[in-house]
């Protein structure tokens, strides 16, 4: 019995962990200084407080709501409604990214998407060259990176808890 149920616990706890890292990147980047990693003076030099503010909570309440639900479910079977809001949340991020920055990045070029990125993470980290006027920053990666794996493990919890 505790075999079977410590890989859960173990993911269960990656999963958590995942989920946590993603609500509090987005409520956190376009407001707390992070050295190279964010811009804050170029982003509010783009974008009205309101408009942050809406984008901040776009993505941080159903991130959050996910997290918060999952908290409650943990170790258990998740009920098909959180199951749904799990994978249409991160669904829809993991869209959202794509369409944002990586269909710019390798494959259709977005040239005022490429100017607005250069002001606003102008002097940010990034690893990546530069393609097509933009290179996704180190911090964006991280989120990207964690929004996959979110998803990867959301994947793998499914079929471990049948």
């Amino acid at each position: 019995m505790a075999l079977t149920s410590h890989p859960i616990g173990a993911l269960e706890i990656i999963f958590l962990a995942l989920q946590t890292f993603v609500v509090v990147f987005l409520l956190l980047h376009d407001w707390i200084p992070l050295g190279r990693l964010n811009n804050i003076a170029a982003m509010r030099s783009q974008d009205s407080l309101l408009h942050r503010v809406i984008v901040t909570l776009i993505g941080a309440v159903p991130a959050g709501f996910c997290l918060w639900s999952s908290i409650d479910y943990r170790g258990r079977m998740y009920p098909h409604w959180l199951e749904m809001w799990l994978w249409i949340t991160y669904g829809a991020l993991l869209l959202g990214l794509l369409r944002a920055w990586w269909i710019p990045y390798l494959l259709a070029p977005d040239a005022e998407r490429a100017r607005r990125y250069q002001v606003i993470f102008a002097g940010t980290h990034s690893f990546l060259p530069r393609r097509n006027g933009i290179a996704p920053d180190t911090l964006h990666t991280l989120l990207h990176l964690a929004i996959v794996f979110t998803l990867a493990v959301l994947f793998i919890r499914d079929r471990v808890m049948i």
